[in-house]
């Protein structure tokens, strides 16, 4: 079979036939060339994979996002502006609201409209990752997969459908336990790294803050 170059190939090939053998799983996002490039190199790849469950919930997050903006723009039309200024508190954990933010939350999802339907099933989805076992988990995200078909929220629905084709590689969490936790953490930093100096125009000194910085070095003296 033949192997395509890709970034992603090029990156996992760097490792050792040793590496490569003993890796028991890999997490990633449900990105086409990830799942390729992972069938390329790792031997059972396909019992391997697992989807990361928060780029999984980011993206049932934006559908809930998508049906928000929908409903806004409908409820204008009519001069109805109970969505206004609400956006914020349907993107954010619940958890991680002021008491004043979660007034406004309380008071948006009482109004029983659309949004606050695609978010009820956006945090039931939430429940997924919490199932003891793979057998369980995919009972469980059947019954939410029926639950969401049935309604009208179709950017909610395009989520469900995707989870449903990628279904093995996502409730295979319950058995593997893995996310990109570590790793989005450590890219939030590089980015942030990057951001403050405006960019590098030199690769060796991009590198060497990277490692400053990542490495938990420090100037002050001891």
């Amino acid at each position: 079979m033949e192997m395509t170059q890709t970034a992603e190939f090029s990156c996992l090939s760097q490792l050792s036939e040793t590496q490569i053998q003993s890796v028991e799983a890999i997490a990633m996002d449900m990105s086409a060339a990830y799942v390729k490039a992972a069938k390329q190199v790792l031997p059972l790849a396909e019992n391997k994979i697992v989807h990361d469950r928060f780029h999984i919930m980011q993206m049932a997050t934006a559908a809930v996002d998508k049906v928000r903006r929908g409903e806004h723009r409908e409820l204008l039309k009519n001069d109805d502006d109970r969505l206004t200024s609400t956006k914020y508190v349907w993107l954010t954990s619940y958890n991680n609201l002021s008491e004043k933010q979660r007034k406004v939350f309380d008071d948006a999802y009482s109004l029983q409209l659309e949004t606050g339907k695609a978010w009820a099933h956006k945090e039931m989805l939430r429940d997924l990752w919490s199932q003891d076992n793979a057998a369980s988990a995919t009972a469980y995200f059947k019954d939410w997969y029926k639950r969401v078909i049935r309604t009208k929220l179709e950017p909610l629905k395009t989520v469900a459908r995707s989870i449903k084709e990628r279904l093995q590689n996502v409730v295979s969490y319950c058995t593997h336990r893995i996310t990109n936790a570590v790793a989005e953490g450590m890219n939030s930093k590089i980015m942030s790294i990057k951001r403050r100096v405006g960019g590098f125009r030199n690769l060796q000194n991009f590198k060497t803050a990277i490692f400053f910085y990542c490495g938990g070095l420090s100037l002050n003296p001891q």
